[in-house]
């Protein structure tokens, strides 16, 4: 497989954000096909960790289609709170996914472990993992990630997700405010996306 590339994909993943970035980060030769064209549910999530879930992603909508699958896992590591989200990042928004939601959670935890927290530096990550399958066989999984911290407040209506609270190292702004195009250059998916390059 490796020595072929890939011109026909399937991006597994019914988060229409996720589905924006990932198709502005694949070469335009690619036919992209996603799973809304299909009508296809996401399968139950229950792996360990961010590549597991996302191989779980991967194989079950290739094999649904029929189709070469790239699936992304990925999520928001916050270390004052011993790491989490991380794998439950979307299920912090609810049934719906309201990520609204989820970023009240993220305070609310944030207060519960220390009232003055916003006199710290609250260090995070946002960890992608992607990967590639056919049918039931992986042909690739990888693991992208971006340093930075917590802000004090959501700023910025750009991006989606927890993109609004993510200051990435070296910057002065959340991935919410910055416009797409900064933002896909650095960041975790991007990340990830150099790593398996070779396959597209």
């Amino acid at each position: 497989m490796s020595k072929q590339k890939i011109i026909k994909l399937l991006i597994g993943t019914n988060n229409k954000g996720k589905l924006r970035e990932i198709k502005s980060l694949l070469p335009k030769s690619i036919k992209i096909h996603s799973t809304s064209e299909f009508n296809l549910k996401s399968p139950v999530e229950n792996g360990k960790t961010f590549k597991e879930n996302s191989l779980i992603k991967s194989k079950y909508f290739s094999k649904k289609t029929g189709l070469i699958c790239l699936a992304d896992d990925s999520g928001l590591e916050i270390d004052f709170l011993d790491k989490s989200p991380g794998i439950y990042s979307a299920r912090w928004g609810g049934k719906q996914g309201d990520f609204r939601k989820a970023i009240k959670r993220v305070y609310r935890e944030l207060n519960k472990k220390d009232k003055n927290w916003k006199t710290r530096k609250i260090k995070a990550r946002f960890i992608c993992a992607l990967s590639i399958s056919y049918k039931s066989k992986k042909i690739i999984c990888v693991l992208g990630k971006v340093e930075g911290q917590i802000s004090h407040k959501p700023m910025g209506k750009k991006g989606f997700g927890y993109d609004p609270i993510f200051i990435p190292l070296k910057k002065n702004k959340t991935f919410g405010q910055m416009k797409p195009s900064e933002k896909y250059k650095m960041d975790h998916r991007y990340q990830a996306f150099k790593k398996i390059k070779k396959f597209l």
